[in-house]
């Protein structure tokens, strides 16, 4: 059965004072410990904390392995990756089980981007750990989708495009990434890349 509140006297208008009110309903009320939300349930505080730098240092070891640079894949996949992209040309991925439908919004530029990464002016080295943590911060946000810029590689020379290169093998090995294609002219074009995280 629901609390009855005492009947206050009501002012002039004939309301009754919220203020009252709300206190009267939330007089028994008893407060909650404060307790560190940073540190998962069940370890100490240290203990919690020294969990989440082991998981960030294994993650930066582990990227040599997930998102390797392009100069570090043996000469046939190097140059399998590199022969596989141009300057002007058009990346696209899907992962098994994405559909047809989602791969056409996505094209479209329909899902909301919601958030960027630029990577103008960083060499492969600093475009992969910015991307790393980009990626990690954005599923951990409850991203669908983002945007992330790697430009077009005109001043890579007869290299070609080394970033796009990379962003294009680095998203096809990262298991978070679901989906990616290249973004409408009015967002980038052939220089970025609209992805589409797993939900």
């Amino acid at each position: 059965m629901a609390k009855r509140l005492p009947l206050r006297p009501r002012g002039a208008d004939g309301s009754a004072d919220d203020a009252e009110i709300f206190r009267a309903a939330v007089r028994d009320v008893i407060p909650l410990a404060q307790s560190d939300s940073r540190a998962p349930p069940g370890l100490p505080r240290n203990q919690g904390r020294a969990r989440m730098r082991k998981a960030a240092a294994s993650a930066s070891d582990n990227l040599d392995e997930t998102m390797p640079l392009i100069d570090a894949l043996p000469n046939e996949e190097a140059a399998a990756a590199a022969h596989a992209v141009t300057g002007d040309g058009v990346l696209s991925f899907q992962r098994a089980g994405v559909r047809i439908q989602s791969m056409r919004r996505l094209r479209r530029g329909l899902y909301p981007v919601e958030d960027e990464l630029d990577l103008h002016g960083f060499n492969q080295a600093e475009a992969r750990g910015r991307l790393a943590d980009f990626l990690a911060r954005s599923r951990d946000g409850g991203c669908r989708c983002v945007r992330i810029v790697h430009g077009k590689g005109y001043r890579s020379g007869a290299r070609g495009p080394v970033l796009k290169t990379a962003v294009n093998l680095w998203l096809r090995r990262h298991m978070d990434v679901m989906a990616f294609v290249s973004a409408r002219a009015i967002d980038g074009g052939s220089g970025a890349v609209y992805v589409l995280l797993r939900a």
